[in-house]
């Protein structure tokens, strides 16, 4: 059977009616009498050729036809109601979401953020945080902001920032540090990257000592570490400018070793969405601003 139109308001009438099995409670939700629905509902099933509910002395029953149609509506109802509530002054508000580095996300991309809303006001962020282990299709995100080498499988990388490690401390370490060879004294805090230590010592020009310092998952929280006392953190220091800018931490050395950087990464497979591309644009951008 064809239609001519699709009878809206008798499709809503039976959605609500079957969502309660009731059509005076379906009446009530749509303020409209308990006959109206009754009506509606009656016409609808006449246009259908099909009976949709058994009335029954006490309530609704859903009939076989009824059970098929009502997921179908309930979804289209709620796609509909959930695009509706994304329009803002004549905008429909995209909804992107992107998971970062806690480093990262912390130490340069929170203060940018507001650029960010001002250049696209109709993009509602939502902004997740991670330790470098992500999912981009598992969780849902748009973008994953991540450090290394750019290389993941079935992902798509754009290269934002370099980010050399370097030594950074307590003001009272440095000043018992002379050389680098000095380190060999100190407690190493280190990262899940077993090779950042070897690799700047090599930089330094000297054997590597016996690393055996705490393991962190966060650059951010081993240079909370180290704001402490707990030891000396191999960082990316330029994630830590207002943490050396406040004297909370020194660099002791100038010495700096280059074993990955901060790559903005999607799946190969997902359709670039408007949101998407704003987003893109705008942190590269910035990115390309810092390089320069």
């Amino acid at each position: 059977m064809t239609s001519p139109h699709l009878p809206l308001n008798a499709l809503r009438a039976f959605e609500a009616s079957a969502r309660h099995l009731s059509f005076t409670c379906a009446a009530r939700e749509l303020h409209v009498t308990q006959a109206a629905v009754s009506q509606q509902v009656r016409a609808l099933e006449v246009q259908l050729g099909a009976q949709l509910f058994r009335r029954l002395p006490r309530g609704l029953a859903l009939t076989d036809e009824g059970l098929a149609l009502l997921p179908v509506l309930s979804d289209a109802f709620d796609r509909i109601k959930s695009i509706i509530k994304r329009f803002d002054s004549g905008h429909v508000t995209e909804v992107l979401t992107v998971s970062a580095v806690g480093t990262f996300a912390v130490g340069w991309l929170m203060s940018r953020l507001q650029s960010f809303r001002e250049a696209h006001p109709f993009v509602e962020l939502r902004l997740l945080t991670h330790n470098n282990v992500v999912d981009l299709a598992g969780e849902g995100l748009d973008f994953a902001i991540r450090f290394g080498d750019g290389v993941w499988p079935g992902i798509q990388a754009a290269q934002l920032l370099d980010a050399p490690l370097s030594v950074l401390c307590t003001p009272t370490m440095a000043r018992r540090l002379k050389t680098p060879g000095d380190l060999a004294r100190e407690i190493l805090l280190r990262s899940y990257r077993s090779d950042d230590w070897p690799c700047w010592f090599a930089a330094a020009g000297i054997e590597p000592p016996a690393i055996r310092g705490p393991i962190f998952d966060s650059s951010r929280l081993m240079a909370e570490a180290a704001m402490q006392g707990a030891g000396a953190a191999l960082v990316p220091v330029s994630m830590f400018a207002q943490e050396l800018c406040e004297g909370r931490l020194v660099q002791p050395f100038p010495v700096a070793s280059n074993v990955g950087g901060y790559w903005l990464t999607w799946l190969r497979s997902k359709r670039m969405t408007t949101a998407m591309h704003g987003f893109k644009n705008w942190i590269t951008e910035q990115a390309a601003q810092v390089a320069t």
